[in-house]
C-alpha cells in the first residue's frame, strides 16, 4: 500500500530554528521522533498514534494531519 501524502504540506520552524516541511504521515513520524519538545503531551501521543495508523492503513492521512497540527500548536512551533 503506497504512503499517502497530505494535500497541503506543513512547514514548521523547529526549536533549532530549522525549517522542516512535513508532507505526510511518514515525515510527521520522523519529525515527532526527532527531538519533539513535548513528547509526553496528549496531542503528541495522539499525533504519533494517528500517523502510525495512517501508515498502516487504519486511518486516513488527513486524520493524521489534523492530529499533527494539534501537536504543533501545543508545542508552540511556528507554522508557515
Amino acid at each position: 500500500m503506497p504512503i499517502e501524502n497530505w494535500e497541503k504540506p506543513i512547514e514548521i520552524i523547529s526549536g533549532k530554528r530549522e525549517s522542516v516541511v512535513v508532507t505526510g504521515p511518514f515525515d510527521a513520524v520522523i519529525c515527532l521522533s526527532d527531538g519533539w519538545p513535548e513528547m509526553r503531551s496528549a496531542s503528541f501521543i495522539a499525533a504519533r498514534t494517528a500517523c502510525r495508523a495512517a501508515l498502516a492503513g487504519r486511518a486516513t492521512a488527513e486524520e493524521a494531519r489534523r492530529c499533527f497540527l494539534a501537536a504543533v500548536e501545543e508545542a508552540k512551533l511556528t507554522q508557515h
